[in-house]
């Protein structure tokens, strides 16, 4: 899984567009993300290219999960036989109604059975809402708690009910969650009240620098005065002579006691 900006565009190109409207679909879209999820749509643009294979009574129309498993799992088996690969992370983005997942995938379509280029679309697919976040004030920018209801539909616990990977996928919120936040703390200290440490409060002066022109002869300096500091005087007497103690410690004796 990969949370980390959302599609810069959720409008689709005019050449597009005017590909949709060429196709006579049975209805035309208007909110891509809601027509184009249960994957009907997709089977009757594909009909228009591959009428021997696809077959528009095969696919229901409706928004309920079996639905959309449904016919996307009758697209899958026609991908697959006619060796087509579109994004399978566009498709998953698609049945769970992620920001402009539907859009991304139309123009993969287009460019598929076209041939056309279109330049404004994603080489990296990724639908959260951080950039949506990005452009609110502090104060109205979602919880941890918000951040994981935004990112992960009901549809997708549904469809993966292991408890692991779901973990998985809210740890992953979590953890984005608490980077944006400590990029927040080191770019407004003052709004969350952080005081400087004591090292950053700390004033540095730069090293001085002595006549030799290097600041490590002055360090050297210093670390011989201070090992020779309290012994001044004698070293100074060349005539002092150190003479050796010896102590005589006393014998150990064994102590035994009577009872």
């Amino acid at each position: 899984m990969s949370y980390s900006h959302p599609p810069r565009r959720t409008g689709l190109p005019r050449a597009v567009l005017r590909w949709l409207q060429s196709l006579d679909l049975s209805f035309s879209p208007r909110n891509f993300r809601r027509d184009f999820s249960n994957g009907y749509l997709i089977a009757e643009i594909f009909s228009w290219y591959y009428p021997e294979d696809i077959h528009s009574h095969s696919y229901e129309n409706g928004a309920s999960l079996a639905t959309k498993l449904s016919n996307w799992s009758q697209l899958g088996q026609f991908f697959s036989k006619r060796k087509l690969k579109p994004v399978q992370e566009l498709i998953d983005g698609t049945i769970h109604c992620k920001p402009g997942a539907a859009e991304i995938l139309v123009q993969d379509i287009y460019s598929m059975l076209t041939n056309g280029r279109i330049k404004n679309i994603q080489d990296e697919v990724d639908f959260t809402d951080h950039y949506y976040q990005e452009q609110l004030p502090m104060v109205a920018r979602s919880t941890a708690s918000k951040a994981i209801k935004n990112n992960i539909k009901l549809t997708e616990i549904m469809i993966e009910p292991n408890i692991n990977k779901n973990r998985q996928k809210v740890n992953a919120i979590i953890n984005m969650h608490i980077q944006r936040r400590l990029v927040e703390r080191e770019e407004n200290p003052k709004r969350f009240n952080i005081k400087p440490s004591l090292a950053e409060r700390a004033v540095r002066h730069p090293a001085a620098v002595g006549p030799s022109g290097s600041a490590i002869n002055i360090q050297r300096e210093k670390l011989s005065f201070i090992s020779n500091l309290g012994l001044p005087e004698i070293r100074s007497k060349t005539g002092v002579h150190f003479k050796e103690i010896q102590v005589k410690q006393a014998e150990r004796c064994s102590f035994t006691v009577d009872v």
